[in-house]
């Protein structure tokens, strides 16, 4: 029996101590007045009482009633019942507290309910002060405490005639029967009835249980006031030790929740602080460190706002608030998702009916008492899926005296295939779930539900699963026992209690609350007590039985482990490896490895490796020789590699025991155990894996001990003739529960006996375990400390220094003992003393926890030393003879082919090469076998990184993996920790990536020292950023070369921005008085002093008068001699060759001032004064003075003013490019400072030079010039001009939805745009025509702010938002990873590739480009001239600028335009290669920013979508992508033609004839490839000549350019050409096997081959085969570009001839004109179909235009023909004829052959031409007559010269040179008509 209320306590207000408003409360009076011997008084009562405070009130408020819950220094709970009432404050403690009185009326009322207004009047100023009745008791019954308090007060205010003292001392003297009343033998027992003498009656009911908790309605309450996720949440965060804080207005809602939490946590104990109702004094235990949960009023919600990690649920408004920094773990799914419908479906029955069309009559709601089982039984479902199983996890470690219990968190969370689940980790580690161990895995003890549903109920839980109707059926059963157990006996529950009379409280007539005589009270407790010490004391009856097991665990989730899921074909192929290993069956053996290493990743087979090798152990030693050590060694290793540090799968535990029993002979006496060569894993050097281990151990051993058939055993507990296999089935803890059993039953002697024999067992394990875990943690070479350093998982591997870490082997677990570091000092201490100390932490705390005697203990620290001294001595000689044995055969290095004049800087260093993300090399998706990891070396030579090997996989041994990149392409290095695919050691590695898409991840071979791998990185970086230009291999290639002057040593770098502008403007200064400023402007400094400013005193490279005469800056026929030999030389660059061709005139021209010409060309720059990064020769308008130049050029970046660089052959717009606009940068101060001139200032002087030359652009165009004073878009006004006017506001309309704010959203909101197109597709190039202006200027939206608008709107800005070169950048770094991961994706999806090239922004950068391109393009089209003047001008301006030209000219899109445009716009115009490539030091911090790579990317995408277009291939895009990051020739090296000049590299091919060594231009080698190779031309080339390119730009019509993700491991890179024509060099010595590693099979694979050398297309196949036949028959062989020619020719011919009349068309120009695609149609022909390939090139100029559409099918004889010679075929008359072309075109001067024999009259472009131009067939001449000159005939001939031919489809017009032979062709053609 239990009391059932300790004390009773009087609280009454108080005055505070220190005068302050607040009062306290007072311990008026309590009962009894000593303390009870096993339960004293609990302190700090009075605050409890009231939780707000201590406070009067003006008002009567009604009396409120609430439990508090105190927790002692023993964690016992005290619970404490409130009841507390107002009563009139006297006139004493009035006058204390009235100056407070204001304050408190606002106060919130204490007990949370609503207050009542007063009926009665009070006197004015009347204050009332609360007391409280409390009751303390260890026991919850609420009820019972709320009735017996409300009796009290209702005594005292009912004035009823009950004595006080005897209800109070009869309520402490009551007692209550403890639990479980049904054990006892009657109900009155079981419900007791009580009476307090004062005509009441109360039953009070005890639960069955006490182990269940009793939880009334509070979690239904709970559910209803926050809701299924919030609860579930919450549980959650209990569960993993967070800080739950409740909020509510109501104290009793607020106990209710609290125990309602608690309640669902069973059968876990909370343990943490709980505090209900926290009183407002003790706010600061919110603070705490540890997890709580706790209660507090809503009033005090603003104090908890500043507490950062706890989780406030606020019961009031139903919400929690969970903060940023907390992360609360879910439930493990499938359980989470579970769990929510079940309760769902208990909350809210109706929501399975809701759709039903006719819903059943409602059903009654359970009520709420009810609801509160059944979400209770919800979770303790919910604990006994997650717990299921657990345990046959636990341990046990001793069974006498006192069971000691252990559980193996690994082996449960391995089983249940929960290891990576946070939440189930979170739990197994807590507090409650120790305590729950202890407590529940004790064999023998009662049992309660939780255990009946864990052990018997799962099969039945996981049938349910799928049905929820079974499963509420199971709730709704488990709900009705958990009430049961609540309420035993229903039908008892009477209660009579006096309750006080409505609004009582109210009444006038109080007396206060009268003083009660302790004495009586005494007296009646007394009685009590002397009457109970007669009785026997109360023993709880417990029924003790063997706990159930339960059936053994299975995973949460059946998953399949993806590719590892173990069919018994690969168990088999495990069985059969090892069977052989061990009959000694080596090549067998070998063959299986590799399946056998890759079943391994899977657990079963890992499980029956450990299984087989057990069989071949005989008494505890297997002998092997040294092959079949290796091949178990291996094995083990590789079982070991995949072990997680906690072993969860038994894998380590399982191999224990081997590793320690085979064993190879090394010398007699000398004998090597498998555990020295399987140390390196981190599962060895983890704690929990060792203790788990012992204490598994150990329960066998205690096991055994009481299975032995002894005699007293049998006769005490066993029949005799029980057999011993059901010993063998009895579990360690059914054992246990049986010894517990008899414990009480043995003499005293006997249990001293076995606690002495247990004790001895444990003792001999820790002895056993040292050993163990000396043999595991002493490497082999115990002065290779590297070893344990990284076995200890704890090395840090970015620091390759050899010494010791500094962190001990137990760091990792430093938390769970002492935290004193195992390793003090790196240097003095050594590897045995670390073991020691690792295995003497192991050895305290297994042995404290076992109770092993601390004598024991003191000798086995003793011992510990000893062992690991001994053992240090046994390998001692096991590592000096493993030394001896024979190295393992490696196979021999295979030696790279260079490149002629590439040398090897380091020799191959031993490698593997592992994966590197992209699937096909491992045999993924793409089929093929795993060509990675391979097994080979890595050289360094000055050029490249090249890695040659063989795949360690045995089944593709035979082929050679080749993988390299120049050195200069690095971009980022790492040293990483891998393992070696073959011996799974852990081995230092490198990872090098590069730009060139390619990554080498290597992990180096053991015989490869640190000092060797340290030595290569270094070498890497010297090569990789040479100090100077003139160190890469470029210029070291072929010429030791001598050096003009040594390199310039930057100082140090960045020097701050201040002392830059600070010595920019001192220089300004001293320049303003001169009439121009030469020098000392804002130049980005040139590559040799990057990062320092110009100093003062320093004179440009090239000597330019420091005052220039006026004549030098004005254009004169005067130069200086060697002027004019600079100019000769600038003649020739790319630039001018190129002008003249488009018109922009000569040098000569601009010279004499020949004023016809719009434009010209001045050498201002020629020098290189105005801009360093200008070419010489610029294209300037007719009328500007260069003098003038000097000034527009300080308007714009760089003085990069705007220059001409291409001009429209039919609109005769101009393209301009230059700088950005100044903002207000550095050169803003110059532009502030600068001395007035008389007129203007000099900067306002800029900015109209700048508008002058604008205009004169303008004017130079030609339709412009003549309305030069016109208002072309009048409607505009001029405020327009900065940026926001129409541009701007056009955002979301143009040519894609994607558009966003960039190119002024293709100039739409006027009515310039037809109908958006979908697609991204162009508009009809009409689209511009409605009033534009002359000249758009295409600026970056931040820069076009200072311009000020035309006057004459002749001119227009077009503000975009475009990215900068460090978007690039960072772009181009996301790409790399997306198409090179670097290491194996979880799962390699499609999907997760797409995810990370989106996340790159590349296309959409790309995008953009093309999308500003085709504005551009349009605009020029239209007539309009555009000046593109982005950023500083060399970046994305010449992206743009390029990528114009090359749409809108087809010249470009030819072999030689190409490199035209590239040496024009990106050399000439000086785009920083050197800078954005990073190729010396000086740039290695600003990274690889690859703006060129990026344009050949926007050609590509432009090739693809007209791939007919380009003469040149796809190859020659990614070739240039590759050299121009190489560094292999001098093209793409130094930033402008300026620092070419000083290198002496733009005119060092004049005079110097090099020998056929090296190519230094990349073009010189383009050329020399073509003639001899077709891979850069195109064969589909077939262009219309008046073709304007508008391609799509919506990322959606972009492909990934496979430049960045194909490979080829059989050659490395196919970009070097020498390099691809066959495989690696073999080894010098032949292999062993006596086989070359190439083979003759061929088999394409993908990654490997590269297809197009493996399987050329059918045009080069064709070629090649024609070249070998010519060289077999001894003739010299023709070029392949020769036969082409003529095979074209041929092909056009038969086109014509054959053609007439088939409906089908072959030709190309029937394709529709703004999209064409491949030249490939198949027609159909009377014969069948076939295939047949556009070979024409020109059929504009066709005999006519139908004609032209012909298609073409080929007789068989002509297939021979076509190869004939060109002087072979028939020319009966020939010569030069001026034709006219088609419609709109115009006259050309042609070579003319007629053929009488074809009937034919061809045309070529000149007489050695041998490709025919076109045709006109004399069978379609109607007549030949004299004709007439038309617009744009040759000026000079007579008129009589022309004559004109009619056919049946055109009019062909003709002129001869003179009238004579006009005569003679005229009687020809009419000679042969006849003659047909």
């Amino acid at each position: 029996m239990a009391r059932l209320a300790d004390y009773f306590v009087l609280v009454a207000f108080g005055p505070h101590p220190r005068g302050s408003g607040e009062g306290q409360g007072q311990i008026l009076q309590r009962f009894p007045e000593k303390d009870w011997e096993d339960n004293p008084f609990p302190q700090g009562i009075e605050l409890f009482c009231q939780p707000s405070g201590w406070q009067l009130c003006p008002e009567r408020n009604p009396p409120t009633f609430f439990v508090a819950v105190l927790t002692d220094i023993n964690s016992e709970r005290h619970y404490c019942a409130c009841l507390t009432f107002w009563e009139p404050v006297e006139s004493t403690q009035e006058v204390v507290c009235n100056e407070d009185t204001t304050e408190k009326e606002e106060e919130a009322d204490e007990g949370g309910q609503a207050r009542l207004s007063s009926t009665a009047p009070a006197q004015p100023g009347q204050l009332f002060a609360p007391k409280t009745l409390v009751l303390v008791s260890r026991l919850d019954h609420t009820e019972v405490f709320r009735n017996s308090l409300g009796l009290i007060y209702a005594i005292h205010v009912e004035g009823l005639n009950v004595c006080l003292e005897n209800v109070i001392g009869n309520l402490l003297t009551c007692t209550v029967p403890l639990a479980g009343g049904s054990q006892l033998d009657s109900v009155e027992e079981g419900a007791r009835t009580i009476s307090l003498g004062a005509g009441d009656r109360q039953v009070i009911q005890t639960p069955l249980v006490d182990s269940l908790p009793v939880s009334r309605c509070s979690v239904a309450l709970l559910f209803r006031q926050l809701g299924i996720t919030n609860v579930l949440s919450l549980f959650c965060a209990a569960l993993t030790e967070h800080k739950v804080l409740f909020l509510s207005r109501s104290y009793q809602r607020l106990a209710d929740a609290c125990r309602g939490l608690l309640a669902l946590l069973f059968p876990l104990r909370y343990s943490f602080t709980y505090v209900p109702i926290l009183p407002a004094q003790l706010l600061e235990v919110l603070s705490t460190p540890t997890p709580f949960i706790i209660g507090v009023n809503a009033a005090f919600q603003a104090e908890t706002q500043e507490l950062l990690d706890v989780i406030v649920a606020d019961l009031d408004g139903g919400t929690v608030t969970v903060p940023e920094c907390v992360h609360i773990p879910p439930l493990p799914e499938p359980l989470q998702s579970q769990t929510h419908s079940v309760l769902s479906m208990v909350l809210d029955p109706e929501l399975e009916l809701a759709d039903l069309a006719f819903p059943p009559p409602t059903t009654s709601a359970s009520s709420l008492k009810m609801q509160d089982k059944e979400l209770r039984a919800v979770f303790l479902r919910l604990f006994a899926q997650l717990l299921q199983g657990y345990r046959w996890c636990l341990h046990i470690v001793r069974i006498h005296p006192e069971p000691v219990i252990r559980f193996h968190k690994a082996a449960f969370l391995g089983q249940r295939g929960l290891v990576e689940d946070d939440f189930l980790m979170k739990v197994l580690e807590g507090m409650a779930f120790a305590g729950f161990v202890s407590e529940r895995g004790v064999p023998y003890r009662s049992t309660d539900l939780f255990d009946e549903l864990v052990a018997h109920e799962v099969a039945r839980m996981r049938a349910d699963e799928n049905h929820p109707h079974r499963v509420l059926r199971h709730v709704q059963e488990l709900a009705e026992q958990l009430y049961k157990n609540e309420n035993p006996y229903p039908a008892v529950a009477m209660h009579k209690v006096q309750r006080p009379g409505e609004a009582s409280h109210l009444r006038r007539t109080h007396r206060p609350f009268p003083r009660l005589d302790e004495g009586t009270v005494q007296w009646i407790v007394d009685q009590a007590a002397a009457k109970m010490q007669g009785a026997p004391p109360a023993v709880k009856a417990e029924r003790k039985t063997t706990v159930p097991s339960g059936p053994p665990m299975t995973a949460i989730l059946e998953r399949c482990s993806g590719p590892h899921i173990n069919s018994a074909r690969r168990l088999e192929v495990v069985r059969n490896c090892i069977s052989y290993v061990f009959e000694g069956k080596m090549l067998e053996a070998k063959k299986l490895l590799p399946a056998v290493l890759r079943a391994l990743k899977g657990r079963a087979a890992r499980r029956c490796l450990a299984h087989e090798l057990h069989l071949h152990v005989q008494q505890n030693r297997a002998v092997l020789d040294h092959q079949q050590f290796d091949f178990v060694v291996r094995m083990m290793n590789c079982c070991l590699q995949d072990c997680t540090s906690l072993d969860e799968h038994g894998i380590a535990a399982a191999l224990l025991p081997l590793v320690t029993a085979f064993c190879r002979k090394l010398s007699p006496g000398v004998t090597q155990f498998a555990y020295s060569c399987v140390q390196e894993h981190v599962v060895w050097s983890t704690p929990q894996f060792w203790e788990a281990m012992f204490y598994g151990d150990v329960q066998t051993h205690i096991r055994a001990l009481y299975l032995e058939p002894s005699d007293d055993r049998v006769s005490s507990s066993q029949e005799v003739g029980e057999a011993q296999s059901q010993d063998d089935e009895r579990s360690a803890l059914d054992v246990a529960s049986e010894q517990r059993r008899l414990w009480p039953t043995l003499s005293q002697e006997k249990q001293q006996e076995l606690v002495q024999k247990e004790e001895s067992t444990v003792f001999s394990q820790a002895i056993h375990y040292a050993n163990r875990m000396s043999y595991l943690l002493l490497p082999l070479d115990s002065s290779k400390s590297r070893l344990l350093r990284e076995r200890a998982g704890l090395g840090d591997l970015e620091s390759a220094s050899n010494s010791l870490v500094t962190n001990s082997m137990a760091g990792s677990v430093a938390e769970s003992y002492d935290t004193e570091s195992g390793f003090e000092d790196a240097e003095t201490c050594d590897v045995a003393g670390a073991v020691v100390r690792f295995i003497n932490r192991f050895v305290d705390k297994v042995c404290t926890e076992s109770g092993v005697t601390s004598d024991h203990l003191k000798g086995l620290h003793v011992m510990v030393p000893d062992i690991v001294q001994m053992h240090i001595e046994t390998l001692e000689a096991v590592h000096r003879e493993s030394k001896r044995l024979p190295p393992i055969q490696k196979p021999k290095l295979l030696r790279p082919r260079l490149l002629p004049g590439e040398e090897c800087v380091l020799d191959g260093l031993r490698v593997y090469l592992l994966p590197d993300g992209r699937e096909e090399g491992v045999g993924g998706s793409g089929g093929g076998p795993a060509l990675l990891p391979a097994e080979g070396a890595v050289f360094l030579t000055t050029y490249r990184v090249i890695f040659t090997g063989m795949p360690t996989d045995p089944l593709v041994g035979e082929q050679v993996v080749v993988r390299s990149f120049p050195v200069a392409a690095l971009t980022k290095e790492k040293r990483i920790s891998v393992q070696t695919p073959v011996d799974q050691l852990l081995q230092d590695g490198l990872q090098l990536r590069s730009c060139t898409f390619q990554l080498l991840k290597m992990a180096f071979d053991e015989e490869v020292g640190s000092d060797s791998a340290e030595l290569f990185r270094k070498q890497l970086h010297k090569l990789r950023y040479p100090p100077d230009i003139r160190g890469t291999f470029a210029f070291t290639l072929g010429s030791a070369h001598t050096p003009g002057r040594p390199p310039r040593v930057a100082k140090d770098k960045g020097p701050s921005l201040r002392t830059l502008s600070r010595n920019l403007v001192k220089n300004a200064k001293k320049t303003i008085g001169r009439q121009y400023v030469t020098r000392k402007k804002y130049n980005p400094p040139s590559w040799e002093h990057r990062g320092q400013p110009p100093p003062e005193d320093q004179e440009d490279e090239i000597s330019v008068s420091e005052e220039l005469e006026p004549s030098t800056l004005t254009p004169s026929s005067a130069l200086k001699p060697s002027d004019r030999m600079t100019m000769s030389s600038l003649v020739e660059r790319a630039c001018c060759r190129d002008y003249q061709r488009l018109g922009l005139g000569t040098l000569s021209s601009s010279l004499s001032r020949a004023k016809s010409e719009p434009f010209r060309i001045s050498p201002v720059n020629r020098m290189y004064a105005i801009c360093r990064s200008y070419p010489g020769l610029l294209i300037v308008p007719q009328s500007i003075q260069d003098n003038a130049l000097q000034r527009v050029s300080r308007c714009y970046r760089q003085n990069r003013f705007p220059v001409v660089c291409w001009r429209s052959g039919r609109s005769k717009a101009v393209l301009l490019r230059s700088g950005g606009l100044h903002g207000k940068g550095v050169v803003g101060l110059f532009k502030a400072q600068n001395t007035p001139s008389p007129g203007q200032t000099q900067a306002d002087s800029s900015s109209l030079e700048q508008e002058k030359y604008l205009q004169a652009v303008v004017s130079s165009m030609p339709r412009y010039a003549d309305s030069s004073g016109r208002n072309t878009l009048s409607s505009f006004s001029s405020a327009h001009m900065g940026g926001h006017g129409k541009w701007s506001s056009v955002r979301a309309s143009g040519r894609s939805s994607g558009l966003g704010a960039d190119v002024g959203s293709r100039l739409a909101s006027r009515d310039l745009l037809s109908t958006p197109h979908t697609n991204g597709a162009p508009p009809d190039s009409g689209f511009l025509r409605p009033q534009r202006a002359a000249l758009y200027i295409i600026g970056d939206k931040a820069q076009l702010k200072g311009v000020r608008p035309d006057p004459l709107q002749q001119w227009e800005l077009v503000p975009i938002e475009v990215f900068e070169a460090r978007q690039v950048k960072a772009s181009f770094k996301k790409l790399l990873k997306a198409c090179v991961p670097g290491c194996p994706a979880t799962e390699p999806s499609p999907a997760s590739f797409l995810r990370s090239l989106e996340d790159s922004e590349w296309l959409i950068q790309i995008h953009k480009l093309l999308q500003i391109s085709v504005l551009v393009v349009e605009l020029l089209d239209s007539g309009s001239s555009v000046l593109v003047s982005l950023e500083d001008g060399w970046d994305i301006t010449t992206q743009v600028v390029s990528l114009v030209q090359l749409l809108s000219d087809p010249f470009y899109r030819t072999l030689e335009g190409f490199r035209l445009l590239v040496e024009k716009e990106w050399l000439s115009f000086g785009h920083r290669f050197s800078h954005r490539g990073a190729h010396t030091l000086a740039g290695q911090s600003s990274g690889f920013t690859p703006v060129f790579l990026q344009f050949l990317d926007c050609v590509h995408q432009v090739h693809l979508q007209f791939p007919m277009e380009f003469e040149f291939s796809q190859f020659y895009l990614k070739f240039l992508g590759y050299h121009h990051a190489s560094r292999r020739f001098r093209t793409f090296l130094l930033d402008s033609d300026y620092e070419r000049i000083e290198l002496g590299l733009l005119y060092e091919e004049k005079g110097e004839r090099r020998g056929q060594l090296a190519c230094r231009s990349v073009w010189e080698y383009v050329d020399r490839l073509s003639k001899r190779t077709p891979m850069f031309y195109n064969y589909t080339y077939a262009p219309e000549d008046t073709e304007v390119l508008r391609p799509y730009s919506n990322v959606s019509n972009l492909k990934v350019w496979d430049f960045y993700t194909e490979e080829t491991l059989a050659e490395g890179p196919l970009y070097d050409w020498e390099l691809a024509q066959g495989p690696p060099e073999p080894p010098e010595e032949e292999r062993p096997d006596g086989a070359a590693p190439q083979s003759r099979r061929r088999v394409v694979w993908p990654c490997y081959d590269s297809r197009p050398r493996v399987q050329p297309d059918a045009i080069s196949r064709l070629l090649e085969e024609l070249q070998r036949l010519e060289t077999e028959l001894g003739r010299p062989s023709e070029r392949w570009k020769d036969t082409w020619d003529r095979v074209k020719a041929v092909q056009r011919l038969e086109g014509r001839q054959d053609g007439r009349g088939t409906s089908s068309s072959l030709l190309v120009s029937a394709v529709p004109h703004h999209r064409r695609s491949l030249g490939v149609y198949l027609q159909e022909g009377p014969v069948g179909s076939t295939l047949s390939l556009s070979l024409d090139s020109d059929q504009s100029s066709g005999s006519t235009t139908s004609s032209s559409r012909q298609a073409a099918r080929r007789s068989t004889s002509t297939l021979y023909s076509q190869f004939q010679t060109a002087e072979s075929e028939n020319r009966s008359y020939e010569g030069t004829l001026y034709k006219k072309g088609a419609f709109m075109k115009p006259w050309k001067a042609r070579w003319f052959v007629l053929d009488k024999t074809k009937h034919q009259l061809r045309y070529y472009d000149h007489r050695v031409d041998t490709e025919c131009k076109g045709v006109i067939d004399l069978a379609e001449v109607e007549a030949v007559a004299p004709g007439t000159p038309t617009i744009g005939a040759p000026k000079t001939v007579d008129e009589k010269a022309f004559f004109d031919v009619k056919t049946t489809r055109r009019v062909y017009n003709f002129c001869a040179q003179d009238v004579p032979s006009a005569q003679q062709w005229v009687d020809r053609i009419q000679s042969c008509l006849s003659d047909a």
